[in-house]
């Protein structure tokens, strides 16, 4: 792989044709760089909602997923590039959650990283020590973008590979300032509809070192969903914090309202639903539900609430997700948290329900305090959501 990068910024962008034609304006203004002699060429070419990319154009542009990860790994096949993992002084992340901190939560004698200090916003690029190959801030701070469209790995060796040929979701990389650990991974891959945006998303600019071949076309465009049936709202509470949200958007929209309850409900201790939490999202589990929506068929759009467990969705979400064919239909989530946030919480659903359209999040600090009726008001506006 035959190509160099440049770390140029960190900006939060929503993918689509914002980013591209940055990216191109990056490429007009060739003396941001004095490391090329030579005037560079505009990699993108758009036509409507249509994205061509020109490999053999040396302009400004966003990585592909295997360059990104090729470049983050700088020769070393472990976790991180980083020796035994990045500790809050290593880079910008949920330092009170190092990697491995799941299974040595009580006890953590034998953590390689010890939890550190969280700072809750992005930090000025550079902060942090570079990579071996002279990077910075590839794991945290921000997210970044990639070119290519989610999909699964082909079989066999790849050549520069670009990615799936369809979609609408596009890979992100790296984690940002409120992942944890885990999944700042070299390896781990995220992704997003490519017409959102994030508090913690951004973009890496790269160039290629070598001339490629050939073009590679893109898509701006985005699922559409059902609007203007009826709506459900679904939720799984542990504390009675997502409850409670849950009965605020009920009484602000008049929407029906589920439970999402267990056969085997967890434990009412906070210790130990610590423990079996982690348990069942180690072996991916489904826990088995006891309660069920019988017409889920007449619901075009389901608000679908839970808390942050261990920066991602409680497993009886996952079950409840693949009860139902959700092709088609709008799931807008919110999540009650004690401060990650959504985690990678909505890239586990969008990877659960490639069929259907996610709205726009609500993350609650715990319960909310005095401003959740304004915050669901005004994100029920956002959604396009009428109110009572």
């Amino acid at each position: 792989m035959k190509k160099i990068l440049l770390v140029l910024m960190a900006i939060v962008l929503t993918f689509g044709l914002v980013a591209c034609s940055s990216e191109n304006s990056s490429s007009d203004q060739s003396n941001i760089s004095n490391i090329y002699s030579s005037s560079s060429t505009p990699v993108y070419t758009i036509d409507g909602q249509s994205v061509s990319w020109n490999r053999s154009a040396n302009g400004y542009r966003l990585p592909t997923e295997a360059e990104w990860e090729y470049a983050c790994r700088a020769g070393t096949t472990t976790p991180f590039y980083i020796p035994n993992s990045p500790s809050a002084d290593d880079t910008n992340f949920y330092g009170h959650y190092p990697y491995g901190i799941e299974d040595n939560y009580f006890s953590q004698g034998n953590l390689e990283v010890k939890p550190g200090v969280y700072r809750q916003t992005t930090v000025e690029v550079g902060s942090f020590s570079a990579s071996p190959w002279g990077l910075y801030d590839m794991y945290g701070n921000v997210s970044e973008w990639t070119w290519d469209i989610y999909g699964a790995y082909p079989e066999g060796e790849q050549t520069d590979p670009t990615g799936a040929t369809e979609g609408t979701r596009r890979v992100y990389r790296g984690g940002g300032w409120n992942d944890f650990a885990k999944n700042m991974r070299s390896a781990y891959r995220a992704m997003m509809d490519q017409s959102k945006g994030s508090f913690n998303l951004g973009i890496r600019l790269v160039r290629n070192a070598a001339a490629g071949s050939g073009n590679v076309s893109g898509s701006g465009e985005q699922t559409t969903g059902g609007s203007g049936g009826k709506i459900l709202i679904a939720y799984f509470s542990w504390s009675g914090n997502t409850r409670g949200a849950a009965r605020e958007i009920q009484a602000q929209t008049g929407a029906d309202i589920f439970e999402i309850t267990l056969v085997h409900p967890y434990s009412d201790d906070y210790n130990t639903v610590l423990d079996e939490a982690q348990r069942d999202q180690n072996i991916q589990a489904r826990p088995e539900l006891s309660s069920h929506v019988e017409n889920m068929a007449d619901y075009d759009t389901i608000i679908l609430g839970y808390p942050n467990w261990w920066a991602s969705i409680p497993m009886p979400i996952a079950s409840f997700l693949e009860e139902y064919d959700f092709s088609g239909k709008t799931i807008i989530p919110f999540c009650s948290h004690g401060g990650g946030r959504f985690g990678q919480s909505i890239t586990a659903i969008e990877k659960l329900v490639p069929g259907a359209v996610i709205g726009e999040g609500l993350s609650i600090h715990y319960s909310g305090g005095s401003t959740l009726e304004s915050d669901v008001s005004e994100w029920l506006d956002n959604n396009g959501i009428a109110r009572n």
